[in-house]
């Protein structure tokens, strides 16, 4: 590795310095300095960014550094008064992720087969639905019990009623063409 400016190898770089590199596959980039993690011999990098709080950081392994030249010292870009956060951003993120994760997990049936899961799957793509320990309750009406056959279904308006029956008969016979290795 050809190195210009007078260090010998990627550890004789300080936090902080600006590199012009070029890789062994023919990348070419400007980035400073972040750390150099000595065992797994890997240099990081922040590369140059718009205005803002964002950052690109690059992971490089320094045999992979065919050339650089050094181009000057920079701010520490660890310094913790550079660093821009958002806490309401961030808590406001974290909330919606938590709000996910919650629906996410009242989506998935407890103590229920496959296959119901995927007769529950198929409602919700175009019906609303919520699980009822393990009756499948849609629009908040009609409800359907184990073996989750349209003989299953019970409750709400005879429109609600058939609609739910066409998609359960519909997702039985894709259900029963996979099993049979038809799909």
């Amino acid at each position: 590795m050809a190195m210009e400016g007078g260090a010998n190898n990627p550890e004789d770089l300080a936090v902080g310095c600006m590199l012009s590199i070029r890789t062994t596959l023919g990348d070419e980039f400007e980035g400073q300095v972040v750390t150099f993690d000595r065992p797994s011999n890997i240099l990081v990098l922040q590369e140059p960014s718009k205005p803002g709080p964002r950052r690109n950081i690059r992971l490089l392994k320094a045999n992979y550094i065919k050339d650089f030249t050094f181009l000057g010292h920079a701010e520490d870009p660890l310094d913790p008064s550079n660093c821009l956060l958002d806490l309401t951003a961030l808590q406001a993120r974290e909330d919606v992720a938590v709000r996910q994760a919650e629906a996410d997990a009242e989506r998935i049936g407890v103590g229920v087969t496959s296959e119901a899961q995927s007769i529950f799957d198929a409602l919700s793509k175009t019906l609303p639905v919520r699980w009822d320990k393990t009756v499948i309750v849609v629009m908040n009406e009609v409800r359907v019990s184990s073996p989750y056959h349209p003989e299953s279904v019970v409750g709400g308006t005879p429109a609600a009623n058939d609609r739910v029956k066409k998609v359960l008969e519909f997702e039985r016979k894709r259900l029963q063409l996979r099993s049979s290795g038809g799909q």
